[in-house]
């Protein structure tokens, strides 16, 4: 008779239990963080129950139990049940009874986490520095793992189970139960004969009993022998030989052997599976600074806008072409899609928000890369000043009247008196749209889409020069009825003596140096800036940083010292081509200028609406006649005069 037994649960409602230590609180490696991390458990938010996955895997037969967990020790500690009875269950359980020992790993959500610099206490451990540190986080899971981020987690499977006989084996055992009661029943009921007669019959049943007994024994060992070698295949004599002597089962052989491989291998110092933020927000912070790096940006121009562990995503995933970059926001967004990118996937993607606010948010990078890589005159000569919207603003100053007077014996303080100056400014808009067209996508043409914001940026920062340089030049009458330079405001040299010279740059420092406030007082601010035409450049420069002046003359010369006096001046000198660009009014070849430090005297103002000092790039709404994704980019400023007296200008010509 052929016996076979099966696995089974000692009851109907027993679950197989799970325990362990989910993360021991120490500092781990993990890819994406450039330094070891470090989970402070006080700053972890726990839920309730979190789920028991396999291998952190976000699918519904990768569930296989729940788990409740709790911080002891300065470690995470889960207890729980396996509640799946699918395939992956199934062989943690068997892998766990057979002497396996699972390792865990955790998914959790980072809130705030910051780099640790000095060494510092944590989970009750001293963690050497340099550390991120996890101060912040909601665990999300927890996932049985076959080699855990975390060399000292563990996780035992406990489910109680017992050997029965197979349900077709049960007339057997009832043929043996009903056989030794006949046996127990002709002893006391029937006669001495009755009884040998009785035992006559039942003694060949019990000898083919033991027989088969005896067989399944001997056929049990040898099974035992076969699985104990199979295990030790002769790597672990020693455990092979005790293992046979002392009767153990495979299962337990099994145990010794996992622990003589493990403490065979050396350990390895690696981190918990760390999930920051949702993928989905990580991902798109990743694909903009991977863009960005592609584009031309630098690592360190992004590092106000993303974390380390992001800019070194990026640098893995920066040679992504647009296609992928369009599939990876579709994915987002849970939008379906080929694998190849077509008319109909680029419509999709460009109706997403993913898509275009990653691509805007690139394109301000470039362009404002741009903006302030390109030199602005303007900005070096006047102040600048927030405006609340665009309608002509008054820009009003507070002018003092009177000196200081001795105090009379009686102690009484003259009183003093304010004048209030005004000037104007107003802002105006400018801008201009691009569009990212379907071919450019088909030709992953990412360098030929930035070129256009890059530009714009270049233009932008022109822009400013372009409206200093146009009001400049045109010197425009004020609001006393006098040009900004004229012989009224004191701040113009005229005739062929104004060309630039020793003589004429010291008669214009002595206009600059007289002029008086409106209590007649002497303002007494220097200039700063000598402006000239391009053409002028290094006659001023020779004018202000030169040792000495040699003076040339006929037969008769004055004789002067060799001193160069206006050298003491310390005049910055600053060239324009736009003082001689004949598309502007007033524009000379011969003229040029002095400028007091804005810092010091009002001189022109740049403006700029609500405090936005640089262009913004926008998406716009994309247009049916293109197959495209159209962007604006527009910039609210305005350049207007200030004060005559922060200024001298000299013709340079009769």
């Amino acid at each position: 008779m052929k016996t076979e037994f099966k696995l089974i649960e000692a009851a109907a409602d027993s679950r197989p239990r799970v325990a362990g230590t989910a993360y021991s609180g120490g500092k781990m490696n993990l890819p994406g963080w450039r330094h070891p991390v470090v989970v402070e458990l006080a700053g972890m938010e726990i839920p309730d129950t979190v789920p028991l996955l396999t291998n952190h895997e976000n699918r519904t037969d990768a569930r296989v139990g729940m788990v409740r967990a709790s911080v002891k020790d300065g470690a995470l500690e889960i207890e729980g049940d396996i509640v799946s009875d699918g395939e992956a269950a199934k062989g943690i359980v068997a892998q766990s009874k057979a002497g396996a020992d699972w390792q865990l790993s955790i998914g959790a959500d980072v809130k705030e986490s910051e780099l640790v610099k000095a060494d510092r206490k944590v989970n009750g451990q001293d963690i050497e520095a340099p550390f991120h540190l996890v101060a912040k986080s909601v665990l999300r899971e927890v996932s049985v793992v076959a080699v855990g981020a975390d060399s000292a987690t563990r996780m035992h499977v406990n489910a109680e189970f017992k050997l029965t006989p197979p349900e077709d084996n049960a007339g057997d055992n009832m043929e043996k139960k009903n056989t030794a009661a006949a046996i127990a029943g002709g002893e006391n009921a029937a006669s001495v004969k009755g009884a040998e007669n009785a035992q006559a019959q039942v003694l060949p049943d019990l000898n083919a009993i033991a027989k088969n007994a005896a067989a399944g024994a001997v056929k049990a060992e040898r099974e035992r022998v076969t699985a104990i070698a199979d295990i030790c295949k002769g790597e672990f004599p020693e455990i092979e030989r005790e293992a046979l002597n002392a009767g153990w089962t495979p299962e337990e052989t099994t145990a010794k052997v996992l622990n003589a491989i493990r403490a065979a291998r050396p350990s390895a110092n690696v981190g918990i599976s760390v999930k920051s933020a949702p993928d989905g927000a990580e991902l798109k912070k990743t694909i903009e600074a991977a863009l960005s790096l592609r584009s031309g940006i630098t690592p360190e121009a992004l590092q106000k806008s993303y974390s380390d562990r992001t800019i070194d995503a990026a640098m893995r995933s920066m040679d992504m072409p647009l296609k992928e970059v369009i599939n990876a926001c579709l994915d987002l967004e849970g939008i379906a899609h080929g694998r190849n990118v077509d008319n109909d996937s680029i419509r999709a993607a460009f109706s997403t928000v993913s898509l275009p606010g990653i691509l805007s948010n690139v394109a301000n990078k470039k362009l404002l890369q741009s903006y302030q890589a390109q030199p602005i005159i303007a900005t070096r000569l006047c102040s600048t000043g927030d405006l609340s919207d665009f309608k002509e603003n008054d820009r009003f100053r507070l002018t003092d009247v009177g000196d200081l007077l001795p105090v009379a014996p009686d102690g009484e303080i003259k009183e003093g008196g304010l004048v209030e100056e005004s000037a104007k400014n107003q802002l105006d808009t400018y801008g201009k749209k691009f569009c990212l067209t379907r071919k450019m996508i088909i030709n992953d043409d990412l360098g030929g889409f930035m070129k256009v914001p890059a530009a714009m940026g270049n233009r932008a920062a022109r822009l400013i020069d372009q409206l200093f340089f146009a009001r400049l030049l045109k010197n425009p009458t004020q609001g006393d009825g006098k040009a900004l330079f004229s012989a009224g405001h004191k701040n113009l040299l005229t005739g062929a003596s104004s060309a630039l010279s020793a003589d004429s740059l010291k008669k214009a420092v002595q206009l600059f140096l007289d002029q008086v406030d409106a209590d007649n007082q002497p303002i007494s601010v220097e200039p700063r800036t000598l402006l000239v035409p391009t053409a002028l450049k290094q006659l001023a420069i020779e004018l202000t940083r030169g040792a000495t002046l040699i003076m040339a003359g006929g037969t008769s010369q004055t004789i002067r010292p060799a001193l160069n006096v206006l050298a003491d001046e310390n005049l910055e000198v600053v060239s324009s081509p736009y003082l001689a660009n004949s598309s502007y009014e007033g524009a000379s070849a011969t003229g040029w200028y002095l400028f007091g430090a804005p810092g010091q005297v009002d001189t022109f103002e740049i403006g700029y609406l609500a405090g936005r000092r640089t262009p913004t790039v926008e998406r716009g709404e994309t247009d049916f006649n293109t197959l495209g994704l159209w962007f604006r980019v527009y910039f609210d400023v305005g350049v207007r005069e200030q004060d005559h007296r922060g200024m001298v200008k000299a013709n340079g010509a009769a």
